[in-house]
């Protein structure tokens, strides 16, 4: 796992502006604590920070080869694992390519001197990376299929910058960045943000799936990957077995590494699985050392926690019990309330981008503690988008209404703006669009009718909203303190089977994720087997609820924040002093916090609202 950067400028010679890309590659330490490199050439300026996962000695970058008469460079740098790399390595050789390293990253190069930007298509993992073609003068950023690794791209006038977090591309000196009126929107529902779209004006993702390419007529994206929907043939019986098939072969392929590797254990269906078969996997090494767990809570817990429909049990008794079951070496991260408090600024920078609370702050501190004894770690993100889990997935009334189901029946924090920014922004009709926009992307089966085809919307509007930012935050999370954590179940050979199996096959034992609770029984106990959906853990502690609240009623009324007149002062008491818990939020401060975030975020990166 690492961090890249780059500057593409055909009117400049970039030999010239070493400084500007060791500066923004500089930036990305923490993604790669391990080594750093650069490369520059006539145009194209790349930089690496690296974290050693496979080949410690042999995967430096950035990483170079000849090609033409001319022996002109060929510059890969490049974030993420490669899991097929041994079977595209062998397939290499018999074309004839040689190796001087058993890295993944040599692999991904020779694989893109043989295939061009259709290498892509080959690859199974979790990557980001970028490649300047001299012969060509072209340069490609490609990202996976699910986006599991982040890359964000401005393009300018002659060329493009890029980086592994935006702030590789806030560090260089031409970028201003700029956050217009229409981005509230996103702000303030981030989940709302359409594939490749973020607040900064000018600045970009490379879109999950896609490529973009980037030479002397500028930048153009096009997709190497989508989601196809057809006939599911398989029984019952037979589709479990694929699917405990498919993971085992995940799992396997994901445990590969030069470096110590854990597993969260949240004592949930999704991440019990997964360190049940790594659990075997370890126990079947040789090495003679259990698997390393790990779950995470809050002191007081045990006094302030209140269920909810999407927290409706605390985690640690589960992951107690999954651990016992497992035999894993299993620790338990207990979060003081003030120690997450002090994480929040950590977390902002780790993000670059408003945090989501309590939520980043803990999930920062709890990889810190994981980072002392693993490099690598697994983690069970992408099993509710993929399997059905989520509570909204089984209410009809949510399910059929023409919307978003993931918002449940949560208010909108986009109606405590004033009056005339929601006349000018119109944010219930932005979030229709939105909708509209992404279901006319549904790929569709023929003849698919009533509730099966309703749930393949439902389930791809999942993809693209929460899933994303849980990927995304965990990203930044785990990256910032030099964890690299690998989630099996976006894998997109185990993706491509299970959305192809059709909804009522998926709940065919009456209850939320049916095939995966039949792919775990032979493998956990009774009680976990059965544990209902539980998210992440929210802070339930009632002092930092009345810290979040009073700080929000505060904004309206703050001449200093850049928030302050964009606001509707009755609309947000209103708000503040009304709401509970929905199905998606465990509490007024938990839906209330994107308020406090933006405006946190906006003050700190200098940052106003055109």
């Amino acid at each position: 796992m690492c961090g890249l950067a780059g500057w593409l400028d055909f009117s400049r010679d970039m030999g010239k502006e070493r400084a500007v890309v060791e500066a923004m590659t500089e930036t990305l330490r923490a993604r790669g604590p391990d080594e750093g490199g650069v490369w520059t050439g006539p145009h194209a300026g790349l930089g690496h920070r690296r974290l050693a996962v496979i080949d410690i000695r042999g995967g430096r970058q950035p990483m170079t080869a000849e090609v033409g008469p001319h022996r002109e460079p060929v510059v890969l740098v490049y974030s993420g694992e490669i899991y097929n790399f041994r079977e595209l390595r062998a397939e290499l050789g018999r074309l004839g390519h040689r190796f001087t390293t058993r890295s993944d990253t040599e692999v991904l190069l020779r694989a893109y001197l043989e295939w061009g930007a259709g290498c892509a298509e080959r690859l199974r993992g979790m990557f980001a990376f970028a490649v300047w073609d001299s012969s060509r003068e072209e340069l490609l950023l490609v990202r996976d299929r699910l986006g599991v690794k982040p890359l964000y791209y401005a393009p300018r006038p002659d060329g493009v910058l890029f980086a592994s977090e935006p702030k590789g591309v806030l560090a260089h000196p031409d970028f201003r960045p700029e956050v217009a009126r229409e981005a509230l929107t996103i702000l303030l529902t981030p989940r709302l943000a359409l594939p490749g779209e973020t607040p900064l004006t000018g600045l970009y993702e490379v879109k999950p799936g896609h490529v973009v390419r980037c030479d002397r007529r500028g930048c153009h994206e096009y997709p190497y990957w989508r989601l196809v929907s057809r006939d599911h043939r398989d029984d019952v019986a037979t589709t479990v077995d694929t699917v405990r098939g498919l993971l085992e072969e995940v799992v396997e392929q994901q445990l590969v590494a030069d470096v110590p590797v854990s597993c969260m254990l949240s004592g949930g269906l999704d991440s019990s699985l997964l360190a049940a078969l790594a659990a075997r996997r370890a126990g079947g090494s040789g090495e003679g050392r259990p698997l390393r767990t790990f779950s995470v809570g809050f002191v007081g817990d045990e006094r302030d926690f209140r269920p909810t429909a999407l927290r409706p049990e605390r985690d640690a008794p589960y992951a107690r019990l999954a651990a016992g079951h497992l035999g894993t070496d299993h620790v338990e991260v207990a979060l003081d309330p003030a120690e997450v408090a002090g994480a929040r600024h950590a977390a902002l920078r780790a993000r670059d981008l408003p945090t989501r609370g309590h939520f980043d702050a803990s999930m920062h501190l709890l990889f810190r503690r994981l980072r002392a004894s693993s490099t690598v770690a697994l983690s069970g993100e992408a099993a509710d988008e993929v399997f059905g889990g989520y509570p909204w997935f089984h209410d009809p009334q949510v399910v059929w209404r023409d919307r978003f189901p993931w918002l449940g029946d949560a208010p909108r924090l986009a109606d405590c703006l004033a009056p005339d920014v929601r006349a000018e922004l119109r944010p219930r009709e932005a979030e229709q669009d939105r909708y509209a926009t992404l279901r006319a992307r549904v790929p569709r089966l023929p003849g698919e009718r009533g509730l099966d085809a309703r749930m393949r919307e439902v389930l791809f509007f999942s993809l693209h909203g929460p899933l994303a930012g849980l990927l995304d935050r965990k990203d930044r999370m785990s990256m910032a303190v030099g964890l690299e954590v690998r989630v099996p179940y976006c894998d997109h050979v185990l993706l491509e089977y299970v959305w192809n199996v059709p909804w009522h096959m998926k709940v065919c034992d009456g209850r939320e994720k049916s095939l995966l609770r039949m792919t775990a029984a032979d493998l956990l106990p009774p009680e976990v087997l059965t544990r209902p959906k539980t998210a992440y853990p929210a802070l339930h502690d009632p002092a930092h609820e009345a810290a979040v609240r009073d700080a929000v009623l505060a904004l309206p009324g703050d001449p200093g924040s850049p928030l302050g007149g964009l606001l509707d002062a009755t609309r947000v008491r209103e708000l503040a002093e009304g709401a509970g818990p929905t199905m998606t939020h465990a509490g007024t401060a938990h839906l209330l916090l994107p308020l406090l975030e933006v405006d946190r975020w906006l003050r700190e990166y200098g940052l106003e609202i055109g």
